[in-house]
Formats: structure tokens, C-alpha cells, sequence
């Protein structure tokens, strides 16, 4: 009897089959668990410290004027703000829970990775312990933050890439499709991933996934999922194509084609770079890892478009996470052959020196009131949370000078929406009027009545932009944080403004309003 023949061409139903060479998973482990554990332990013990971040502030507010898409960013980090601050109003470490165990969970996924690669038990809870000490995993999980979902979501679809890869049962598609569809919920950078993926993929093969309908089928998840944010954005103009690109031109922190360059050494950190270079070289090159070849190029791609467009060179940290995984089980393979102690020896020797002080500059051990420069320089994130509770302080001490006549058609403006996140939280208890804001999505969030025009205007260095829209306005203070903290609100002028040359519904969406 004849063999039946296979067009291999046209797509067949999907069959786990393992590539030829590719290594078995290692034997699981409770090492990682427990670093994973102790990761978010000392993340929740550090949530109190200091105080909110300015994105915060800014999710707070929008999570009080709830929508399916903002002008940065999507629904689904507003809508969590929103519901643990009802759990537990102005409660810092609720606020911030959830990503700590994000950051827990962005822990076991490395593990989980570097197992699939064939990675051992000390071996996986090697690549635990370099993504808990990693930049990227103990900044974004310090904080509330879409960075924080980001990292578990792209690390959450990479490990279902590589099980796909190393199976070569595509029904492991559908977890990518979720992941990405959920993450785009919070920002549309998991977009940036799938590109990455499908380009490795176009690249290094197997081509035939791009037909496959489980690939497909998770497409439509993904899109199903981001639909109502994309929807949102449509019908607003796709305002995050400004944001994007006031980023690329530097309107922010950690932006820019050399910030994008630099980061790349540091955001997981120094120690770290030699092994996930080596593990890129691994992915390209070693006849092994044939079938995971798509991996390694989806971070070039990413990285490729990041440094083209100027965005944030974080944007790509959980694919360095995943190389780093894969260089983990690289570089304790070369601890074990040859010299050994002395390679050991070398692998030990930058331990402290290289991934213990990652905790001093991104997590607040140390006393605000004595935070030196150096940190904020590392770590501007830092500085943005000192302060903000006197910086109310000091803008109720101006709305406290205006003559008595004045103070009931008073309003405050910000240049920035942390800022006006601030004032709406500290604000009410000083007895200060409402913040209105042009920045970001705090435009849509009203706009200060027709009779406001005597305004407390905060965050302009230079008058010019508020002159335009006032026939008068005066220095009343300066912003004093009682710490000598280097951030961008500290020791910035307070403007008192009058004669509102034009009314508001002029000039708030065509000149107020801008992005960044």
C-alpha cells in the first residue's frame, strides 16, 4: 500500500511536533518561585516610601472620567487606578500591589523562557535571580504603571512563542493573541511586538505559521480585544501618533534616538549585558536553537524601529529579558566547561558591584529628605515622587495671597497633568480651587468656567504662552518641596494671571491643549 501524500504547502491541522534538534525543557523548579516571591515582597515592604509618581496621579484622575481610550494610553491602567483607590483611598501600596506581583510574575515568565530553552534548575533560577535584580523589573513594578503590564505582557507572549517554537503546536498562538489583545488595553506598544515576531518569523521561518489558522485565529483575538482603545483613537484622530511624536523629539524622559542606545546596557543592567548579548549570538546561531531563530530577530526588529522612530528605550526591555534568559543558559554552560573557578570567580565578581546597587538607585531605600543627585540623574522616576504634597503647599500659599475679591473666580493651570493630578489630590484638603490642564488627555477632562479669569498658573518657566492669553501676568512664588530634590517641579515659578484676553472655549482646544 502507497504512503498517503502531504502537500507540505497547504496548511495542515496543527500536530505538536517538536523541531529536530530542539532541547527538551528543564526539569521544574521552586527556585524562581521563591525569587519571584521575595521580588514582590521587597517591591510591597518599598511601596510606601516617598510618595506618587506624577503617571499616577494622572491615573487617578482619568480613572475619574473613565473611557475606552486616552490620549496616551488606554482604558485599562485608569480603570485599575480608579477601582484601588475605591478599595482603599490613597492607599500607596494598594495603588501599587498589583504591580508588584506583576513584577513577580515578569520574574517566573524569564524562568519559564530559559526552561524552555533547556535550562536546568540552577540555570532557571539564575535567569529569576537576573530578572529580579533587572532596571526594568524593579522600576516599573515600584510603580503603578502601563510600563508594568507591558513587561508581563510581552514576556507573557514570548513565552508562548518559544512553546510554539519548540512544539510546533500553534494552538500556543492563541495565548499570544490574548496577551497582546489585553496589553493593547493599556498602550498600543504589544503592536510593536507582533510586528517584531511576525518579521523573525519571515525571516527565520517557519513561514508556514503566518497561514496557520490558530496564527490567524489569535490575530482576531488580539484585534477583538484591542478594538474598543483602537476604536477610540480613530474616531479621536490617533492622538498617540502625536504623543509619539513629541517623544521622538525628546519631549520626555528616557526619549531619543541616544537615550534609546544608552538604555540598552543599563535597563536590565550592566552585569547582564555580556550575557544577553550572548544569548542573542545563541538564538542566531547555535544549530540547537534553529527553531527559536525568530525570537532573536523579533529584538532586532523592535530595537531597529525604536532607534528609527526616537521612542523610549525601554520600549524593547522585555525582549532583552528573554535574550537574557537564553544567555543565562549560555553563560552558566561556559561557567561548567574549562577553568572552572575561575570563570565562576568571574561571573561572581560583578555581583555586587553590578546588580546590588540597581536596587539603591531605582528603589527608595534611601531617606528623601537626603536623596543624592546621583540617583535622580540615574533615576528621574525618583525624583518624581518626592514633594508633591508641599507643592500643593506652595501654590495654596500664592491662592491664599490673592485679595479676598478675587479667590472665588480663581482657577489654577498646569502645564502638566502631573501637576494637575496633585492639586486634585492634595488640593481639597487646602482649601484650593479646581486644576485644569491642556496636557494630554487632561484637556477633555473640562475646561475652567466662562467667569475664571484670575488664574494661579504653575509649571511655565517662561511666560510667553500665558501673556498670550492674559493681559497681565505676575511671578507670586516659586514651588518649594522642602527637599533639595533635582525634579521638574521643584523650585519652578508660580504665575498669578488676569484679563483673560479671549473666553476659554476659544482657545482651550486650539491653544491650551498639547501633547507630550
Amino acid at each position: 500500500m502507497s504512503e498517503p501524500v502531504i502537500d507540505i504547502d497547504r496548511p495542515q491541522r496543527s500536530v505538536p511536533t517538536s523541531p529536530p534538534g530542539a532541547p527538551e525543557p528543564g526539569a521544574p523548579t521552586r527556585g524562581p518561585w521563591l525569587v519571584a516571591l521575595a521580588t514582590s515582597l521587597l517591591l510591597l515592604l518599598l511601596a510606601g516610601r516617598y510618595g506618587y509618581h506624577r503617571d499616577e496621579l494622572y491615573f487617578l484622575l482619568a480613572g475619574r472620567h473613565l473611557d475606552w481610550g486616552y490620549v496616551d494610553q488606554g482604558p485599562l491602567v485608569p480603570a485599575l487606578a480608579r477601582l484601588l483607590d475605591t478599595i482603599a483611598p490613597d492607599n500607596l501600596v494598594i495603588l501599587r500591589t498589583p504591580s508588584a506581583l506583576l513584577a513577580g510574575g515578569a520574574v517566573l515568565l524569564v524562568a519559564a523562557i530559559a526552561r524552555e530553552l533547556g535550562a536546568g534548575r540552577g540555570v532557571q533560577t539564575c535567569a529569576a535571580v537576573l530578572a529580579a535584580l533587572s532596571g526594568i523589573v524593579l522600576a516599573s513594578g515600584h510603580l503603578l504603571s502601563t510600563t508594568t503590564v507591558d513587561l508581563l505582557v510581552w514576556l507573557a507572549a514570548a513565552w508562548c512563542a518559544v512553546r510554539l517554537l519548540r512544539t510546533g503546536d500553534s494552538r500556543w498562538a492563541l495565548g499570544i493573541g490574548l496577551a497582546l489583545g489585553v496589553g493593547m488595553l493599556s498602550k498600543v506598544l504589544p503592536a510593536l511586538l507582533a510586528v517584531g515576531l511576525i518579521v523573525g518569523v519571515l525571516i527565520a521561518g517557519p513561514r508556514r505559521l503566518l497561514r496557520d489558522r490558530w496564527v490567524l485565529a489569535a490575530a482576531g483575538i488580539a484585534l477583538l480585544l484591542a478594538a474598543p482603545n483602537l476604536i477610540w483613537q480613530a474616531a479621536h484622530g490617533f492622538p498617540q501618533l502625536g504623543v509619539a511624536g513629541s517623544i521622538a523629539d525628546g519631549d520626555s524622559s528616557y526619549s531619543g534616538r541616544v537615550d534609546a542606545l544608552t538604555l540598552q546596557f543599563v535597563i536590565i543592567s550592566p552585569y547582564a549585558v555580556p550575557i544577553w548579548i550572548a544569548g542573542l549570538v545563541a538564538l542566531l546561531r547555535r544549530p540547537a536553537w534553529r527553531a527559536y531563530r525568530a525570537v532573536g530577530w523579533a529584538w532586532l526588529v523592535v530595537f531597529g524601529i525604536v532607534l528609527i522612530a526616537g521612542g523610549k528605550g525601554y520600549y524593547d526591555a522585555p525582549l532583552l529579558l528573554v535574550l537574557t534568559a537564553a544567555g543565562a543558559v549560555v553563560t552558566v554552560g561556559w561557567a561548567s566547561r574549562g577553568s572552572v573557578r575561575l570563570r565562576r570567580g568571574l561571573l561572581a565578581l560583578g555581583v555586587v558591584p553590578l546588580l546590588l546597587p540597581t536596587i539603591v538607585l531605582l528603589l527608595p531605600v534611601l531617606p528623601a529628605e537626603r536623596l543624592p543627585g546621583f540617583v535622580v540623574d540615574v533615576n528621574y522616576d525618583a525624583g518624581e515622587t518626592i514633594g508633591w504634597p508641599a507643592f500643593a503647599d506652595s501654590v495654596a500659599a500664592v491662592h491664599r495671597g490673592l485679595p479676598p475679591e478675587e479667590r472665588p473666580r480663581a482657577v489654577i493651570l498646569t502645564s502638566n497633568y502631573g501637576e494637575a493630578g496633585a492639586l486634585a489630590r492634595y488640593g481639597p484638603v487646602r482649601e484650593l480651587p479646581q486644576a485644569y490642564s491642556g496636557h494630554n488627555s487632561m484637556v477633555d477632562f473640562g475646561q475652567p468656567p466662562a467667569g475664571a479669569d484670575v488664574v494661579i498658573a504653575v509649571g511655565w518657566e517662561r511666560p510667553e504662552p500665558l501673556t498670550a492669553w492674559f493681559d497681565e501676568c505676575t511671578l507670586a512664588g516659586r514651588v518649594d518641596q522642602r527637599v533639595e530634590v533635582d525634579n521638574d517641579e521643584n523650585g519652578g515659578p508660580i504665575h498669578v494671571c488676569r484679563g483673560l484676553r479671549r473666553p476659554w472655549a476659544q482657545i482651550w482646544d486650539t491653544e491650551v491643549r498639547h501633547t507630550g
